[in-house]
């Protein structure tokens, strides 16, 4: 009965480690190539290595069990496989619940059609990167684009296109930006840049590099589809700087939208940079 009953525990861990590796393999296509997942190719090696265990001991003390001492190594060896299966479950819980908490916080911060940073985020790091040059003292440049007469696009060609077209304006965008700017969509075909460490002088540099870059480019060729005729866009550009009267992210963005419009007053596909014109109370 003894022999019996410790034959069962081994084989029951092995059973348990061999449900284990089954674990361990799902978690392991979850995570990405890096340091944690050649652990757990270990880690799999090492469950291996017990289960070869498992199989020996039983062949080698199938009928040795005599006494209630002889049960002390089986009992060891299921709980001890226990131990493993129950790691590698909340191992792969764990990754899992880290997957869902990551994938919640990118949509909380994320526009859904283009990809970019939505208006909750870019209102926080706004924030952020006012307070930092008012520490620091250093410049920070707020950019509002505004696609000009973008209704004709959707008027014209549907909306199906006019998203497709915001989404490559929004990457064409992207590609003239640094590494440390922030491009969000602030709205409808309306984007905003914040470029910290960037003078007057640069944030002009740069808004006239995205007016001539959306004015140039032709947004009616698309991978996968048709090629439309040619689907030409031009940009209105609002600049605001940091500076001793407007010095917090609310007269920031009041200053940038009022340059933008002004723009647009003024014949739209062209800056405006008045960084002297202070936002009402």
């Amino acid at each position: 009965m003894l022999t019996f009953f410790a034959n069962t525990l081994v084989l029951a861990g092995a059973v348990i480690l061999i449900g284990a590796l089954a674990t361990v393999k799902r978690l392991i296509n979850q995570l990405p190539q890096g340091s944690s997942r050649k652990s757990w190719y270990t880690m799999t090696a090492l469950i291996i290595m017990f289960v070869i265990g498992y199989v020996f001991y039983i062949a080698a003390f199938w009928s040795k069990h005599t006494n209630a001492l002889d049960l002390i190594v089986p009992v060891i060896f299921f709980f001890g496989a226990c131990f493993v299966w129950i790691s590698a479950t909340l191992s792969m819980n764990t990754a899992s619940d880290i997957m869902r908490i990551s994938l919640l916080e990118h949509e909380s911060c994320t526009d859904s059609l283009t990809g970019l940073f939505n208006r909750r985020f870019m209102d926080q790091r706004l924030l952020e990167e006012v307070a930092a040059a008012h520490r620091y003292d250093r410049p920070l440049a707020v950019l509002l684009l505004d696609l000009d007469h973008f209704k004709r696009i959707n008027d014209k060609y549907g909306h199906p296109t006019g998203d497709q077209v915001l989404i490559a304006a929004s990457a064409l965008i992207a590609t003239q930006l640094r590494s440390s700017d922030v491009l969000a969509r602030y709205g409808g075909e309306e984007f905003i840049v914040i470029a910290p460490n960037t003078p007057l002088d640069s944030a002009k540099e740069l808004a006239e590099r995205l007016r001539k870059c959306i004015e140039s480019n032709n947004f009616g060729v698309y991978p996968g589809q048709a090629t439309m005729p040619d689907v030409r866009l031009t940009v209105s550009i609002g600049v605001a700087c940091f500076s001793d009267w407007i010095d917090s992210a609310e007269q920031l963005l009041k200053v940038a939208d009022r340059n933008l419009y002004q723009a647009k007053d003024n014949g739209r596909n062209q800056i405006v940079d008045d960084e002297r014109v202070i936002p009402a109370n």
